[in-house]
């Protein structure tokens, strides 16, 4: 049997996701932002709580972890590499390892970057990858801990996965992302194309998530650090791809 996604909006700009396994009823969050958003999500689903996944240890992604552990006895997995920043850990992983919520299973991908341990989780047999602040739509998150170098080494694994993968990611940024990512590579007629969707789907007030990974290689800069347009605009020609993705985090930084 199949698994079931809600998304629904936490915080200012989070994104909260529950994942229903159909088979055995379990149901997962992917990260903790807000206890009353996720109640919200349970109750408007019928759905119990059994499982928290957790990507990295800022606050807007595991806020909640202690209250909705207290109240549905939820096993938390979350980072071996952030054991010590989140309390209420119950089970710890690491690259390479896989979680299982009833029959769905998830392979865990280390993306160092925006924090040093940050880990995303895929469901291959889904086609649904939960990215949180490793990956947003045409964009990656700030690189608060780590170096280019490695970040751009865990983009890279993520872009290798297949076209038709869903991406849900933490945060409501696509437009802005849009807007930088123009700037920067105007000529690129499937970032104009998807930059129109997304103005449209905002003007309506609708969320920008989830998107196609396929569409996303082709507008995505920080997907593309190795292309030469990019290179060039920032007078990098024949260097490492590092060092344009790190140019483009810059550029993104101070946009």
């Amino acid at each position: 049997m199949a698994s079931i996604v809600d998304v629904f909006p936490a915080r200012s700009d989070n994104f909260g996701y529950l994942v229903h396994d159909e088979a055995s009823g379990r149901t997962a969050a992917i990260d903790a932002p807000e206890a009353g958003a996720i109640r919200t999500a349970l109750l408007h689903r019928g759905w119990t709580l059994t499982d928290i996944l957790i990507t990295h240890h800022h606050i807007d992604h595991v806020e909640a972890i202690a209250e909705l552990k207290a109240a549905f006895g939820a096993r938390v997995v979350g980072p071996r590499a952030e054991a010590d920043k989140i309390e209420g850990l119950d089970e710890l992983v690491g690259d390479g390892d896989t979680v299982t919520v009833g029959e769905t299973v998830f392979d865990v991908i280390a993306t160092p970057g925006h924090t040093l341990g940050h880990v995303v989780f895929h469901d291959r047999v889904g086609k649904r990858l939960f990215s949180a602040d490793a990956l947003f739509s045409l964009g990656v998150g700030r690189m608060f801990e780590g170096t280019p170098g490695p970040m751009w080494e865990g983009v890279k694994r993520l872009r290798d996965l297949p076209d038709d993968t869903l991406v849900y990611c933490g945060h409501e940024y696509t437009e802005s992302n849009a807007q930088f990512a123009l700037s920067i590579d105007p000529d690129n007629a499937a970032l104009q194309g998807r930059a129109g969707e997304v103005r449209a789907l905002r003007k309506a007030g609708r969320p920008t998530i989830p998107f196609h990974l396929g569409e996303d290689k082709k507008a995505n800069p920080f997907l593309r650090a190795d292309a030469p347009e990019l290179a060039r605009h920032y007078g990098l020609e024949g260097k490492d791809a590092g060092e344009v993705f790190a140019a483009i985090r810059r550029g993104k930084d101070n946009f």
